[in-house]
């Protein structure tokens, strides 16, 4: 091939990749970055989902004397998403002991609802908890409402707690724990996180398709080094799934730390499992990957993750 035949095949490669990347890239529709400027908060716009970033970086917690990035679990969310007839806004907001009843009076005074409020560890220091919400209306109108109970959050937070010094050793060996765990993750500075949706449950509101990127998915962090790892994260759960999953965990040695529900209203009905663990991390994705294979359709088998 003569070089400017190669110079040519180069280029067209190099323009192919680049409309690839294009078509991958989602703008965010006007009406999304009007809510992001107007609640001041990043964001970005996949799978038609507007994700709200509310992370408490704020806050430093430890989880039986762990230290937990916030990746690791303390990123708060709002997540909007268009109906047939107006947008279904949900979410999960992160929120210290003192703040939990001020935020929930917000977003009662202002018309959004309340469907959950749980824990998602056991010995976190300080304690946190976690709020989800719902709402429907103009993705303004909704800006508008949950904006006051937002603003509340982060005002008064505590002094850092005492945290114990990292552990040495090789980092997570990444690769590995997606190979066990059959799907990838996103490495988020020292947090490793694979997130793997419930598509197979078709879930819809209003017209609007209940996704992973709006809370309808199973996950897993990881923090640590590959002898000396902490695991946290959340299963999406039909009713006959929850006594399954639940043996399997404990078979790993993994604690439950909490059954409830995200969503009110749903068919079916979604049960969410939070759990923890520390110790080996390939041992700790095996626990996860046994919880996987008790969920039925896509999410136990496939290799697709989703954020």
């Amino acid at each position: 091939m003569s070089t400017a035949a190669r110079t040519c095949t180069i280029l067209g490669i190099v323009a192919l990749a680049s409309i690839g990347a294009r078509a991958q890239a989602q703008e965010v529709p006007a009406p999304y970055k009007e809510v992001l400027t107007f609640l001041g908060k990043q964001g970005d716009f996949k799978d038609g989902v507007l994700k709200v970033n509310i992370p408490r970086n704020d806050v430093a917690v430890t989880v039986k004397g762990v230290k937990t990035p916030t990746p690791f679990g303390f990123g708060g969310w709002v997540a909007l998403t268009k109906g047939a007839a107006m947008d279904v806004m949900m979410g999960d907001l992160v929120l210290l002991q003192d703040e939990v009843n001020p935020v929930m009076t917000a977003l009662l005074q202002n018309g959004i609802d309340v469907t959950a409020l749980h824990n998602h560890f056991l010995w976190d220091e300080p304690r946190m908890f976690y709020m989800h919400v719902h709402g429907h209306g103009a993705p303004m109108d909704l800006a508008r409402k949950v904006k006051p109970a937002l603003d509340l959050i982060g005002k008064s937070s505590p002094p850092p707690a005492a945290a114990s010094a990292a552990p040495a050793g090789p980092a997570l060996d990444t690769a590995k724990l997606a190979q066990i765990a059959g799907h990838q993750g996103e490495q988020t500075g020292p947090v490793y996180k694979i997130t793997v949706g419930r598509d197979d449950l078709k879930l819809t509101e209003m017209g609007a398709a209940i996704n992973a990127r709006m809370g309808l998915n199973t996950w897993a962090a990881f923090v640590g080094t590959n002898d000396n790892a902490a695991i946290a994260g959340d299963v999406a759960m039909l009713a006959a799934e929850v006594t399954p999953v639940l043996k399997a965990l404990r078979e790993h040695g993994v604690d439950v730390v909490s059954i409830h529900h995200h969503m009110t209203g749903t068919q079916p009905t979604i049960f969410f499992l939070h759990y923890w663990a520390t110790g080996p991390a390939d041992k700790l994705a095996t626990g996860f990957r046994a919880a996987l294979d008790q969920l039925g359709g896509a999410a136990g088998k496939s290799t697709r993750s989703a954020k």
